[in-house]
Formats: C-alpha cells, structure tokens, sequence
C-alpha cells in the first residue's frame, strides 16, 4: 500500500469506526479539543479532499467493538460577572399560549431510526393580519390497519396578543404523514405563505388559499420530489427570475425492513435494541426543483446537486439541514448542506442553473483532521459586525459546534473557528439539532441559540454521564475578540425555563407579542413543544423591516439588508431556512443597543435594484416595497 493510499485510509478509518456495524455512532468517546491559532487556514487539503473522494463502501459493513469512553462533563460558562451579561429570561408561556402539540413518533419498542429524528416548526403568519402564527410537525404511527386514528401536523393561530388557537382542521391542515420538516415560501407570488412538508415517502406542498385555507398541491405541481426520507427543505430564488425555487434535503435511502434485519444493540451490554447510525444505509439524493411558473421541475441532475461517490457512482449525501446565502457576493444564491456522517457541502451557484460543489476547498466539509461529523442544524451569519461571514453547524455529541469563518468580505474560504470564539468546549458533549443565530437582547451583536437531545434514550446504560433529555444553551456574543466572543449563558442569569432538558430537535424565532424582541419555540421528539416569552430583550432599541418583492420573488429571500447605526454596521440577507427542519419569520429584526438613530438602511434586492433610505425612527417596524419604497 502507498504512503498516500495510507493517508485516505487513516481518514477514511476515522470518519466510520466510531459509527459503522454493531457499534451505534451515539457511542463515540469525548472529542478533544484542540488548539487554534490564527494559522488555522493551513488545513490538511490534500487528505481533506482524498477523504471527500473516497466513498463510504464500508456503510452496512461491521466494524470492530469499540470501548466506549465517558463523555466529558458539560463545560461550565466562561467567567464573566452576572452583571455584565444582558438581563432577559426566557420563560415558558407554553400553557399560558394555549400550545398544546405533542410530538408522536410512533414509537412501539422497534427502534426504527426516523422515530428520533423530528420534527420541524415554522412561524409564518399565515392569515395576513400581522401577527405570527405557529405551524408544527407531526410524525404518526407506522403503517398498521388496525390504526384508525393517528397524528396530524398543527397550525396554531395568534390572536394578536400571543395567545393561540389550535386552527389545523379549520384550515384543512388535519393530514396524516410522517413528517420531518417544513419550509415556508410564496411559491406563487399571490401575498400569502405556502408550506412545503418533507416527510418519510415524499414531499407535500401546501398552497394557501387568501389566509383562509390551505390546499395539498403536491401532484399537480409535481413536488413529491421522492418516495424517499425528506428532511430540511428551503425556498430560495435560484435565477433571479422572480420566483421560489425549492432545495430538499435527502437523508439516507431507509426501509423498515432493512432497519429490522440489522441487529444494533446497546454497545458494551450484549443486550437491547439500538436506533441504528446512518452509516448502515447508503445515501441519498438531495433534490432541487425550479419553479417554472406554478408547476415545479426536478433539475437536480443538470444544476449539479445530485453528489455521488466516485466509485460506486451511488448517491453521497446524508443531509439533515440547508441554509441558503450569497457567500460571495456575486448576486446568487449558494447553499450550504450539513451531512451526517459525510463531508458538508456547499454548493457554489455559478448562475444559468448550475451549481459547483466545493465543500472541500471552501474548507466547511470535515473538521480540522479531515474527519467528517455529523451535521444536524446549520445558519449563516455575519456575526462580528465587520464584514466576515460565518457558518454554524450542530453537530453530534462529543463533536463540538462547528463555526467556519472566512475573514474577507465574499471570500469562498473558511477555517474552523469554534475554539478560538469560545463554542469549543461549551459545545462538545450535547448533541445539538436546532441551532440559528438571533439577537435576543438586541444590542446589535448577533447571538446563538442550540437546542439539544440524544438520540438513543437508552444512552444513560452506556454513558453515565450522557442523558436523552438534554439542556439548550444559550451564547451571547460579547463582541469581544478571541474566546470570550461567545459566553455560554446559564440559567442563574436566563432563567430556568429555557434551560430544562428536553429531547430538542426542532426551533425557531419570532416577535409572537409585538415588542420588538424575539421569542423563541422549540419542538422536542415525543414530546411537548416549548414556546419561551423573551422578557427584557425589548429594553434595548430595535428595527424590524418587512420586504415585499416587485421584480423579484414576493418574499424578498434573498434580499441583503445593510444598517448603519453610528459606527454600527449591521448585514442580514433574508431567508426562513435555518437550522433544522424549521422556518423562521420573515421580518428581519436588528438591535440597536442604546442607538437612538439609524443613519442609512440599503436594501439590494434579488432582481439588482437597490433602495435606501436614510433618518430612520427607532422601535419600529417598517415595510419596504420593492417599487413603492419604505411605509
């Protein structure tokens, strides 16, 4: 064997020992956290980009038992005075609201793995009346005829006061699937949100008729997209040709019989079925329909998207979320993809429908040693306030939040800077799904936000120290350089409602109440969503700006929106994708700390033109049309 054919080995081993056969990849000893410094550029290409080549023909093979180390205790909050951190709590209004969905995954003692991994949520205001409603969900019971009832998705109405009001079969949203996430967009530019729901078997889109109802459009717009297991989903204006595209993310090729057949157990014990890691089952396809006027075609092939292995020619991707943004700045959209299990992607639009994909060299595919994890939810942001743009992805326990960043304003190159902005250690033992930034106490840093949960709810008979239920965490950002960027927030300071463990998977955020700051809902598998009042966040000052397209889509997604405050320089560009299997809101919400006012706000919309207005009012909200101008 040659020196080279050695090194892919050695990545190779590293990536699939931890998870392949009999040993469960939740079984995975502590990750150790290794220095960065400002070098961190250097990566190891040439074995990153062997290690992207070489396929995963070892998925379903049985790997070696590996003994299974204690993972380390979660990482106390950096030191910093109680006083110095911002004074808002989150508390659960969950009862108070009238929230009253409960998770079903159809558990019956099998452990087929899609019952660990939902579900989504979204917050679209679906009726038009400015206030934010609530859509989550479901899974359902497996396919059994004795089942004559089962589990249906959820849509919550607000009332305007941040009450809600359980409207699903009102609405004509009372449908049973297996469902996984939701993406929400006006797909055919009439003024109201539509929904996308990926599903175990396919996709389901949902076209909202006036805010009075919503209609299952699937066939007759040929957006099924698969018979396969859909997770993330995102809209987004591939051309610039005025309307929503839809990038759907595949996870793994899975049947039930296939999941049955294999006999994953508890590791160390001899005993007990285990949910089964990704690495037993090939991949999948990821799916990008573009929108021709109403009616949906898959060009996933031509544009790119459909990654497969080098030798076996078999679908690569595992993908569990999709974040769309222009990284370079070029006027098209690119999309980021969290891989479970196999490298990241990132696809590079290179305009007239094709796409490149340069994980690798864009340095986000694997971590520092050329391994790849397993990505679960994933979210851009210009997080420093001075024209770099990072990437956040959860990933799985022992496998610390990734956060690539690239320090030149449209640069296609990032290095892993997790331990140096302070997510390192924090973020090592949960297993994160949900993850997105927002500014929660509104001083114009943006902060981060994971919801966390294990997958195996018998992980406690393995790892002492490991739970299923798990703590969120909270990190404001400081705006200070080096470790102490991001300070983990606890409980003593937040409040203990949002820091109870739960299963967490999905979440998202919204101004539910009309304050001004950003409230935040988390679904948990198997169980009760969670919806949390941001309390105190509104003491600070704020802008909240609502797009509507002319030329371009009628969301605006896509749209990059500059704020200058003083000598704050603040950019967001819009989309609702982010994290996992969630949508946001739309409004884009911008702090100000104690800025009493806003010097200049650009828009650059997705068809080019550009709007600014300058002398801006503070706590507001205010609508920008693409031809009208601000209102």
């Amino acid at each position: 064997m040659s020196r080279l054919s050695q090194t892919v080995g050695a990545a190779q081993s590293r990536a699939s020992v931890r998870r392949q056969g009999q040993s469960p990849w939740w079984t995975v000893p502590p990750f150790r956290e290794r220095s960065v410094d400002s070098g961190c550029g250097s990566r190891p290409v040439l074995v990153l980009i062997l290690s992207i080549s070489a396929s995963l023909t070892g998925c379903g093979q049985k790997a070696l038992p590996r003994p299974v180390a204690a993972p380390t205790a979660p990482a106390k909050p950096e030191t910093v005075e109680a006083r110095s951190l911002p004074q808002v709590k989150f508390t659960d209004i969950t009862e108070a609201a009238g929230l009253r969905f409960v998770h079903h995954n159809g558990a019956l003692g099998e452990k087929l793995l899609p019952e660990t991994m939902g579900s989504g949520v979204a917050f679209l205001d679906y009726d038009g009346d400015g206030d934010l409603d609530l859509f989550l969900v479901n899974s359902d019971a497996w396919p059994d005829p004795t089942t004559e009832k089962g589990s249906t998705q959820a849509l919550y109405r607000n009332d305007g006061t941040g009450r809600f009001d359980d409207v699903t079969a009102q609405v004509g949203l009372d449908v049973r699937c297996y469902g996984m996430g939701v993406a929400v967009g006006d797909y055919d530019n009439d003024g109201d949100p539509d929904l996308y729901l990926t599903a175990i078997g396919g996709g389901h889109l949902f076209r909202n008729e006036a805010g009075s109802r919503f209609v299952e459009v699937t066939t007759e717009t040929n957006t099924q997209a698969t018979a396969d297991w859909l997770t993330s989903a995102a809209f987004f204006d591939m051309d610039n040709d005025g309307d929503l595209d839809l990038f759907i993310c595949g996870y793994i090729a899975w049947s039930a019989e296939v999941d049955r057949s294999q006999n994953f157990q508890l590791t160390g014990t001899g005993q007990g079925r285990a949910y089964g890691p990704p690495t037993a089952f090939g991949g999948a396809r990821c799916i990008l329909l573009r929108n021709d006027g109403g009616k949906f075609s898959d060009v996933s092939s031509e544009a790119g998207i459909e990654i497969r292995t080098p030798d076996l020619k078999v679908p690569m991707a595992k993908s569990l979320g999709v974040a769309p943004y222009d990284v370079d700045g070029d006027g098209l959209v690119d999309l980021a993809v969290a891989n479970d299990t196999v490298p990241n992607f990132l696809f590079h639009n290179r305009g007239k429908g094709r796409f490149e994909e340069i994980g690798v060299s864009a340095g986000i595919a694997l971590d520092r040693d050329g391994t790849a994890r397993a990505g679960m939810g994933i979210d851009w942001a210009h997080f420093k306030n001075d024209g770099s743009l990072g990437l956040a992805i959860g990933n799985f326990a022992n496998e610390m939040t990734a956060l690539y960043v690239t320090d030149e304003r449209a640069s296609l190159q990032f290095s892993d800077l997790a331990n140096l902005y302070g997510l390192g250690a924090p973020t090592q033992p949960p297993l994160t799904f949900g993850l997105f930034f927002f500014d929660y106490d509104l001083d114009g840093r943006l902060d981060l936000l994971s919801t966390n949960g294990h997958l195996e709810n018998d992980i406690a008979k393995v790892q002492a120290t490991a739970t299923y239920a798990q703590s969120a965490q909270l990190f404001w950002n400081t705006g200070r350089p080096g470790r102490s960027l991001f300070v983990n927030v606890g409980q003593n300071v937040a409040g203990p409602d949002l820091f109870r463990p739960i299963v967490g998977r999905g979440s998202a955020y919204a101004d539910i109440d009309g304050d001004g700051d950003l409230d935040v809902v988390m679904t948990a598998n198997g169980g009760p969503a969670r919806l949390f009042r941001n309390e105190g966040g509104s003491k600070n000052h704020w802008l909240r700006l609502t797009l509507n397209g002319k030329a371009s889509n009628r969301d605006a997604l896509g749209a990059e929106v500059t704020l200058k405050a003083g000598s704050l320089v603040q950019r967001r560009q819009l989309f609702t994708a982010k994290g996992y299997l969630s949508s946001v809101e739309r409004t884009l919400t911008f702090g100000l700390g104690s800025r009493e006012h806003v010097d200049v706000l650009t828009v650059r919309w997705p068809s080019g033109k550009v709007t600014e207005v300058t002398d801006l009012m503070i706590d507001r909200v205010y609508v920008v049309d693409e031809d009208a101008g601000i209102r």
